[in-house]
């Protein structure tokens, strides 16, 4: 407010993300002051990077509830998520937050843990989760970044669909747009039009 520039800097990793310096930027932006950011290393891009997981999406969910009730709750609604996932954990933490995905998203799904990025002792294990549970199990140390493979496409269940998308048309909502709903609802289904053509088949026999 005097006119003087204030640096948050840091040398764990990007401010911010995750970092209690959100607190100072939300003061400023409220007392209507300029802020700027010169990128520096961040964790999550980092890891994203070398974990060879895909990277044409992927979401950030900051660090993994502590209390185990609410990260079990918390992997479960990962289970559909299509895009790589990065989170940081606490090492402490880390072999018990690895035995509940197991848990929660099956022990074949893919990680990579990243410990120490950019530093020394830089360490990147990939593998199931099953592997990295196993690897954990004795401690780690170090500041820890784990990505996670987004849950695979299944294979759309088209009479099942079809059903759903009948039931709507007999509370009278049209063809199409109760196929419109439903595969808003279903990730699985490749198009709208995909649906609609089951649904008139089924309609018109196997011979259609």
């Amino acid at each position: 407010k005097a006119g003087a520039t204030v640096l948050v800097i840091s040398d764990a990793g990007m401010p911010l993300v995750s970092d209690p310096g959100h607190r100072l930027v939300a003061a400023c932006v409220s007392a209507d002051l300029a802020v700027t950011c010169l990128p520096g290393p961040s964790a999550v891009v980092a890891a994203l990077v070398v974990s060879g997981l895909p990277s044409e999406k992927f979401c950030f969910e900051g660090f993994a509830p502590r209390r185990p009730a609410a990260r079990r709750t918390w992997l479960a609604s990962l289970a559909e998520e299509h895009r790589t996932c990065v989170f940081f954990e606490s090492p402490r933490r880390l072999p018990t937050c690895l035995r509940d995905a197991v848990e929660q998203l099956g022990g074949a799904r893919r990680a990579a843990v990243c410990r120490e990025l950019t530093k020394v002792h830089e360490e990147v294990v990939r593998g199931s989760l099953d592997e990295l549970a196993d690897w954990a199990a004795d401690g780690v140390l170090g500041e820890v970044t784990v990505v996670l493979a987004g849950a695979s496409a299944r294979a759309a269940d088209l009479p099942a669909l079809v059903a759903e998308v009948e039931a709507l048309a007999v509370t009278g909502v049209g063809v199409k747009a109760a196929c419109g709903q439903v595969a808003a609802a279903h990730p699985e289904v490749r198009s709208r039009r995909e649906l609609y053509a089951a649904v008139l088949r089924s309609r018109t026999g196997p011979g259609a």
